[in-house]
């Protein structure tokens, strides 16, 4: 007996600590073209968490490790939702694909919660569009001070309200209030910083009270930090006019980097924590210099800021992941081991590829005109370098049926290896590469040592790209192809922060 109630206790614990969200749901008049990912919302690194595929009836389940409780973006079909999401629990979302996310419904564990987000929210907007800021920016300190107040107890007393009638979890009315906070604040940046400008006052300057005001609100300073994107926002706009008169002053060439010059700014505010530095110089590098189009010399500029400057392992890490992603592994690397599996069910891997160079394509069925744009254009590349290059197709569907399908459909009469990723998107392969959704379809080139020959690229037609295959073929194109799809790389949506 006390062997089984062990066991027992064992079990709940592990329950208990689960990070693991389980999703699953119906978008009646979805198309299996379309995916659903949900991203941290918090996160300084917004990447897909999962990438969920969409049936011909509009159902799809899934699952993710949430990195921590609060919100999350849902992304599906271009459209952005926020929903409040624990480690561990089972979640159902319904609604109609043609009005997500103007309406949809939340069920199972994670009801409540987001009953009570949809009904405060509701709450909060139908009295903030009574609110005329520029009215409020114009009024005198101490009047500013008293009606913010006033807005501030409002809009916590509708909170209140919402909370009792909908029984949310105390986590979730905190993060509600916390984000109130964060938005009272933000609004007293603004009169800060357009007073002046407002009254036709030039000298003036916020009194004591006003700073008390602030730090009333500000207590919670690292809750914030962590949980409220709009919070950082505040404490940036704060920052912006110092760190203009800095940058003017230390970068006179106009050729360094934001990240560079933001985080010799903050080398110079030694009233700010760390975690406070560390969450503000994430999100300056994500936002400026942490992008595919930065170039090599900068990217290791920011590589070194992530090692030397930042402290938090959590933001790190985030920051490190998303700068693999965005770049690729490094030239001249092995390329993953990752196990492939051929249509007949044979064992593949593209280390095996050792008799000629290789163009390495990664796609899916559901990426947008891959058929019409990219296959037409891919015909011509391998036609004109198939006898000095080898090529692999590596699709990344949901299923090997659908690897079946789509290799018959689309791939036929295409010189090469097909293979598929068991897993998709969460195949090993994705994870070993750093590829995501909005990285397909993408190529890459693997010498004939079995090693990275060059970058991710997303476009067919890159100038670049047509340079490399020349380079490790000895062939020389007559003119580079012209794709007609062009695959914006970006990176994924990042948090409103109204």
């Amino acid at each position: 007996m006390s062997k089984y109630f062990i066991m027992l206790l064992v079990a709940f614990v592990a329950m208990s600590c689960s990070k693991k969200v389980e999703v699953s749901g119906n978008f009646a008049g979805g198309s299996p073209l379309e995916r659903i990912e949900f991203i941290e919302a918090s996160g300084v690194a917004t990447l897909p968490l999962v990438n969920i595929g969409v049936d011909s009836k509009g159902s799809f389940s899934g699952s993710f490790e949430a990195p921590k409780d609060g919100m999350y973006i849902m992304t599906y079909a271009g459209k952005q939702a926020m929903i409040y999401l624990k480690g561990g629990q089972k979640v159902n979302i319904s609604g109609q694909a043609d009005v997500f996310p103007a309406k949809f419904t939340v069920t199972g564990d994670a009801k409540k919660n987001n009953d009570f987000i949809q009904e405060s929210l509701a709450a909060i907007q139908e009295y903030a569009g009574k609110i005329n800021v520029g009215e409020l920016v114009s009024k005198d300190e101490a009047t500013f001070l008293k009606e913010v107040e006033k807005i501030r107890t409002d809009l916590e007393s509708r909170i209140d309200a919402a909370a009792k009638k909908t029984s949310p979890d105390s986590d979730a009315v905190q993060w509600k209030k916390d984000e109130l906070n964060a938005s009272i604040l933000g609004l007293m940046s603004q009169y800060e910083m357009n007073h002046a400008q407002a009254t036709g006052k030039p000298d003036f300057k916020v009194s004591k009270n006003f700073a008390d005001a602030e730090a009333k609100l500000d207590k919670n300073k690292d809750r914030m930090l962590k949980n409220q994107p709009i919070y950082r926002n505040y404490l940036l706009g704060k920052l912006s006019k110092d760190f203009q008169t800095y940058a003017e002053a230390n970068n006179k060439s106009g050729l360094e980097t934001s990240s560079v010059l933001f985080s010799n700014f903050l080398d110079t505010k030694k009233e700010m924590s760390q975690l406070e530095k560390d969450y503000l110089l994430a999100f300056v590098m994500s936002n400026s210099d942490i992008n595919p189009s930065t170039t090599p010399e900068n990217a290791a500029k920011i590589n070194k800021l992530i090692q030397d400057k930042i402290k938090d392992p959590v933001i790190k890490k985030d920051l490190e992941h998303i700068q693999f992603v965005l770049s690729g592994p490094k030239m001249g690397e092995s390329i993953t081991s990752a196990k492939l599996v051929k249509e007949d069910g044979s064992a593949y891997q593209l280390a095996e590829n050792k008799t000629k160079p290789a163009l390495v394509m990664f796609y899916a069925s559901w990426n947008p005109y891959i058929n019409e744009a990219t296959i037409p254009v891919l015909k011509e590349i391998t036609n004109f370098y198939k006898s000095k290059m080898d090529f692999i197709y590596v699709n990344l569907d949901d299923t090997k049926d659908q690897f079946t399908k789509t290799n018959k459909a689309m791939l036929l009469g295409l010189p090469g290896i097909n293979a598929y990723a068991e897993g998709g998107m969460n195949s090993q392969i994705a994870k070993d590469l750093g590829i995501y959704g909005f990285k397909l379809p993408s190529f890459m080139v693997i010498d004939k040592e079995g090693k990275v020959g060059s970058k991710f690229f997303f476009n067919l037609g890159d100038p670049e790209l047509v340079t490399t295959l020349d380079k490790f073929t000895g062939l020389k194109a007559p003119a580079a192809p012209e794709a007609t799809l062009q695959n914006d790389l970006v990176q994924p949506p990042m948090p409103e922060t109204k």
